[in-house]
């Protein structure tokens, strides 16, 4: 079951911090596709940040994975959270708001309550989750826009993209459980994500050609900014805060990312987003809100204290 732990003032400050470098990815991603295709994008992404991992790994003296199952586990995680997730999200951002992206991503929690309940059986599918679940995929309709849902355009197919995205970081998240568990972070991070160039590294290739050295500087740091801090370093610390404030904490990095993406998204490159998109988000968030419990408990606890109409 999920995991509730106490906030400290510094899990908080960790939580902020991966929330911010996840939050300005969608800028940053943005930015690279650019001047480059949106594959070799995530080849960048997945094999600078498998090489920072595997320095690391060799610096802290960590036992490296020899199993040829395990390595095939790391396949069917790097395919499931890095490949089709990376690749979906990042041709959809070519036709779509980096904002509306990182609210349309938010929706990996509400998909993770349907997949865990279907695999393991202590995730049920309780009343709780499920209104939870509702109010998201509401959530989702109202982001996306009645025309969206009635035209199959450019537009509307980039949504369902980065929505596939979102659905497959989810069947990464049961299959990490069931397979990947007993590994050390480190280790089980940068065997997804080199099981990931192996994969994006010859699809660069085939479909972009050769990568390109001479990019321009705001290329590069984009590239840099989200291979080394928001994938090698956030893959840190993410494990870290899960340690420290556990996996129902985590629920609010989901509901920060969208805000930090949507501001950066308007600063930097003058996005502005739909009202129908702002209100969608509305619902997902309070989706995510009841599947966390927190909120409806703390309104449990308020209500006795609240007067009754008969004045006592």
């Amino acid at each position: 079951m999920t995991e509730q732990k106490s906030l400290t003032p510094g899990a908080w400050a960790e939580l902020l911090a991966l929330s911010t470098l996840w939050g300005g990815s969608f800028l940053a991603i943005r930015i690279a596709l650019d001047e480059i295709g949106f594959v070799t994008a995530v080849a960048h992404r997945v094999v600078w940040a498998a090489l920072i991992l595997w320095a690391i790994i060799a610096w802290r003296g960590l036992a490296l994975p020899r199993s040829a199952r395990l390595w095939g586990a790391f396949l069917v995680m790097g395919l499931l959270n890095n490949v089709i997730p990376f690749s979906l999200m990042a041709w959809g951002q070519l036709h779509i708001e980096s904002g509306l992206a990182a609210i349309l991503n938010a929706t990996t929690a509400i998909f993770g309550v349907a997949v865990a309940a279907a695999f393991f059986a202590d995730e049920r599918l309780t009343p709780r989750r499920f209104a939870g679940a509702v109010l998201g995929l509401a959530g989702v309709a109202v982001t996306m826009g009645l025309e969206a849902l009635l035209a199959l355009d450019l537009r509307s197919l980039a949504q369902l993209a980065v929505l596939g995205g979102a659905f497959s970081y989810s069947l990464a998240s049961a299959w990490a459980r069931a397979r990947l568990s007993s590994l050390a972070p480190e280790v089980a991070a940068a065997g997804m994500l080199t099981g990931a160039s192996l994969v994006m590294v010859p699809a660069a290739l085939w479909l972009d050609g050769p990568p390109r050295l001479a990019l321009e500087p705001q290329t590069w740091g984009a590239i840099g900014y989200y291979a080394v801090l928001a994938t090698a370093l956030a893959y840190l610390l993410y494990y870290r805060v899960l340690a420290v404030a556990g996996a129902g904490n985590l629920m609010l990095c989901t509901l920060l990312i969208p805000p930090i993406a949507i501001v950066l998204g308007a600063l930097f490159r003058g996005e502005a987003l739909p009202a129908h998109a702002l209100s969608g988000f509305g619902l997902i968030a309070l989706g995510l809100a009841v599947l966390d419990g927190r909120l409806l408990g703390a309104l449990h606890r308020l209500a006795p204290r609240l007067p009754r109409r008969d004045g006592h």
